[in-house]
């Protein structure tokens, strides 16, 4: 199968996640069991740790081993400059957590059900773009990032993604708000993730050089 069609798949499998998590609104009378959504996170945790190790920072420091042991330098400054990254969005973005009555971010006169979308959309920023890093440097010539390595970080990030779907289109239901806006509004909190993927491998030319330091 050609490269670029399992790329667009794997691009797509985490924003599957997040929409298979927001259907729950339609079956679901309750609220998700917290069990199983300790469960599911704890899982996809798991899963993305190590996908994050096997996908991103080893292939990172390979591709950097002409630095012999300042090899680690470039995933260290990557590592550094995405928290640093995340902490800045969450500064910035005006959200609000499930499980929290406070606003964070810049002042907003944004509804509760608006801020609730964003906080999704504030980690899945980030998370788009580290699949799209990876992915590109899968298309990239002479690219040391398998197959099985993308879609293990596509994966992870995909069953994180199914139930903070829920946690969206569920209490927006609880609400009052119908049951097809509900899982909209859950769904679209995911659609950051393919987009921000994508542009990122648009971007490929120009971040294959600096790979490493992401």
């Amino acid at each position: 199968m050609n490269n670029y069609i399992i790329t667009l798949f794997g691009l797509l499998v985490p924003f599957l996640g997040t929409t298979l998590g927001s259907s729950c609104v339609f079956f679901m009378k309750g609220q998700m069991n917290e069990k199983i959504q300790k469960f599911l996170l704890g899982f996809a945790s798991g899963v993305m740790i190590a996908a994050s190790v096997w996908s991103l920072i080893i292939p990172s420091m390979e591709m950097s081993a002409n630095m012999g042991k300042f090899s680690v330098v470039p995933a260290a400054c990557g590592i550094a400059l995405g928290m640093a990254f995340l902490l800045l969005l969450d500064r910035i973005i005006p959200h609000l957590h499930a499980t929290s009555t406070t606003p964070e971010g810049l002042p907003s006169k944004l509804k509760k059900t608006i801020m609730l979308v964003f906080a999704v959309t504030l980690h899945n920023i980030p998370e788009g773009m580290a699949i799209g890093v990876v992915w590109s440097g899968l298309l990239s010539k002479g690219a040391i990032i398998s197959i099985p390595a993308a879609f293990a970080l596509s994966i992870g990030i995909a069953i994180q993604n199914f139930p903070e779907g829920a946690i969206i289109s569920m209490p927006l239901r609880s609400e009052g708000n119908g049951k097809l806006k509900s899982f909209a509004l859950g769904t679209l909190s995911g659609i950051v993730e393919p987009i921000a993927a994508i542009l990122t491998i648009v971007l490929s030319s120009i971040l294959v050089p600096i790979l490493p330091w992401f």
